[in-house]
């Protein structure tokens, strides 16, 4: 569950100018663990008005942890 919100934090500062009020819809599946210590890089694809395609994957392994992501910004 921590990956998901670290996946949140993400996308208000890239996406949402660090508003959380702005943050209208998260979704995602998570597809494997992240131990302690590694490191999650989330990724944003913009796909028009308010809305974001993402995932975000454990950079020691190269494993997507979430995946087919949806993100809207209002």
């Amino acid at each position: 569950l921590c990956t998901y919100g670290v996946a949140g934090r993400a996308v208000l500062r890239l996406a949402a100018g660090n508003d959380p009020t702005r943050l209208r819809r998260l979704d995602g599946r998570f597809t494997a663990p992240v131990f302690p210590g590694e490191t999650i890089r989330t990724e944003l694809w913009h796909q028009g008005q308010g809305r974001y395609a993402l995932r975000a994957r454990v950079v020691e392994r190269d494993v997507v942890v979430l995946n087919n992501g949806l993100a809207e910004i209002g």
